[in-house]
């Protein structure tokens, strides 16, 4: 079965969270406080469901977030950050990651940012690779956990 792949309604924003917090703070051991920060309330989230069911989410924030998840000044227009990338467990390497990918990058491109970024686990770079992110910078640790910086140009 395929997902349905959409932009979050204030009525998706519970489930979302929560799988946020199922994926990060319970299996990867992400600090609670980290996982959810100021630039929710303005992202677009995108969610996936299967039968109804949120499996997959992810967001998009218009600006530049530097390594400790704060918004550099001046940045938003000029790049736009994916990040909160969360599949359940039950529905991984079905296709619920790209879809979502897809969606975000898609957005970008509809408000006309010439750029896309993310902070990818270092697990996760052949993904975002096949996605056509590229990487730079150095790996760094955030949230306890190595990333990369990857970028993508968008047409426009």
């Amino acid at each position: 079965m395929t997902a349905v792949v959409r932009l979050a309604t204030q009525a998706d924003l519970d489930a979302v969270y929560g799988l946020r917090h199922e994926v990060f703070v319970v299996g990867q051991g992400v600090p609670v406080e980290l996982e959810r920060d100021e630039l929710d309330a303005a992202a677009d989230h995108a969610v996936a469901l299967l039968e109804g069911v949120l499996v997959g989410t992810g967001r998009l924030v218009d600006g530049r977030i530097d390594p400790d998840g704060r918004l550099e000044p001046g940045t938003p227009g000029t790049v736009g950050t994916i990040g909160r990338m969360a599949v359940s467990d039950a529905a991984r390497r079905g296709g619920v990651g790209r879809a979502v990918l897809d969606l975000l990058v898609q957005r970008a491109t509809e408000r006309a940012l010439p750029l896309a970024e993310l902070h990818a686990q270092v697990h996760a770079r052949r993904f975002y690779e096949r996605a056509g992110f590229t990487a730079f910078g150095e790996v760094y640790l955030e949230a306890g956990i190595e990333h990369i910086g990857m970028r993508r140009a968008l047409p426009g």
